[in-house]
């Protein structure tokens, strides 16, 4: 049995450190104590660290120092607008995947000019949206999108700037889930059909090629794929120009990974030293330069609080039951993650049990952590970690559960923004059939 974290313990390996700490044996995020949050405010509650998700960005601000590159924030990852706030005033454009997600950049102020419109199913509608709001470029992923974003472009007296997503078939080495460059991905087109296409799109009045777009997976924590990657973009990139189109912005996408579990993911900085290093060598250096990151910039940034409801022992396994579920944090169910879980308070005086720590959704499913050694008792405060990314984005109201209240810490300023969901609010939009 390993003993129980020390209750004044200044931890320094936490995902999420340095702003994630135990201080005076309670756990803080930034200058504010979580077990303080959770008396005020309630559980479920998603808290975000603020100083954690501009230290995320500033490691790719500082790998793309005195170069011509815009970091688009993926928004999927978290589009809650008080997040989308952070990067916006810090000057980040946004990568977007839906009409839904243009109108929550225009909410927060967002520079339009700085949204590039992926995805593999935009609708006329949503081209329409975004042509008039006059977004970047769009990201396209299949020769009958061009057609159609043409037809809606020339119907509206516009020409749509546009990339093509180009599947580079290099194994991201992750959960097959989240991988989006292999050959049997739903995204992209096909390496060696690229050229051809460029030049289809090339022909099409409606369009105007920009760049080209090149996006993996996710959770990725190995440099090779994203340089074996490079390398086969930029043999298009040679083709491409040499057959007449001019190519002025590569976009390299995301899916740099994070701290999950002992997981050791590159840093942006690093990474980009030597991915722009190839880029130099291989002379497209000058070359303007767009990513997509998202999970990197705030997943180790936010923690889900919830209280410990009952303790349930068995013959086969011990259950953590806790008022946080699959709703909430859908990424063990849906992807068999791992996120770390610890007490907000340590007790000392306690041994620890293995539990599987799960939520009172009704599925089998409905697990966050699986053989857990904690000290627990009903009542207790656990902090889920690593909570910023892919969580909230992908909240439901499965069982009637409304939805967690957000919390943006900084410093030691707390600020709500989003508040907890209440079934009058997930009824609002029905109504009953009369008789």
């Amino acid at each position: 049995m390993s003993p129980p974290n020390p209750p004044t313990a200044s931890v320094t390996d936490l995902p999420g450190a340095p702003q994630l700490a135990y201080r005076q044996g309670r756990l803080h995020l930034e200058e504010t104590s979580l077990h303080a949050l959770a008396q005020e405010h309630g559980t479920p509650l998603f808290v975000y660290s603020k100083a954690a998700m501009l230290a995320a960005l500033a490691a790719y601000q500082q790998g793309f120092a005195g170069r011509d590159a815009q970091i688009c924030y993926a928004m999927k990852a978290n589009s809650s607008l008080g997040v989308l706030q952070v990067f916006a005033q810090a000057g980040c454009g946004f990568d977007i995947v839906s009409g839904g997600e243009l109108e929550r950049v225009l909410a927060v102020g967002g520079d339009v000019r700085k949204v590039i419109f992926s995805g593999v199913g935009k609708t006329r509608a949503e081209m329409q949206l975004a042509l008039s709001a006059g977004i970047g470029c769009f990201n396209v992923e299949s020769e009958a999108e061009l057609d159609v974003l043409s037809e809606v472009a020339v119907a509206m007296g516009q020409v749509a700037p546009v990339s093509i997503r180009v599947n580079p078939n290099v194994d991201p080495k992750t959960h097959p889930y989240i991988s989006t460059g292999l050959k049997g991905n739903k995204f992209g087109v096909a390496h060696e059909d690229a050229l051809r296409i460029y030049q289809y799109a090339a022909s099409l009045p409606g369009l105007k090629v920009a760049g080209i777009d090149c996006h993996i997976g996710s959770q990725i924590t190995e440099t090779t794929p994203y340089l074996d990657a490079m390398d086969r973009v930029l043999d298009l990139v040679a083709a491409i120009e040499a057959a007449g189109i001019a190519i002025d912005h590569i976009d390299f996408g995301g899916g740099l990974g994070i701290n999950y579990n002992q997981d050791t993911p590159p840093a942006a900085d690093a990474l980009w030293q030597l991915l722009l290093a190839k880029l130099d060598a291989r002379g497209y250096g000058s070359k303007k330069l767009m990513i997509e990151p998202g999970r990197s910039l705030i997943g180790n940034a936010g923690v889900c609080l919830t209280e410990v409801l009952y303790l349930k022992p068995g013959e086969q396994k011990n259950f953590c039951i806790i008022d946080a579920a699959m709703n909430d944090l859908p990424r063990p169910a849906m992807y068999q993650a791992f996120h770390a879980i610890v007490p907000v308070v340590p007790a000392s005086d306690r041994p620890e049990t293995t539990y599987d720590v799960v939520g009172p959704v009704c599925e089998s499913g409905d697990w966050i952590g699986r053989d857990r050694a904690l000290a627990v008792q009903a009542g207790d405060c656990l902090a889920v970690l690593s909570a910023g990314a892919y969580c909230m984005s992908m909240a439901s109201n499965y069982n009637t559960r409304g939805r967690a209240a957000e919390l943006l810490v900084d410093g030691t300023r707390v600020h709500v923004i989003r508040r907890r969901e209440t079934a009058a609010d997930q009824m609002r939009q029905e109504q009953q059939v009369s008789a």
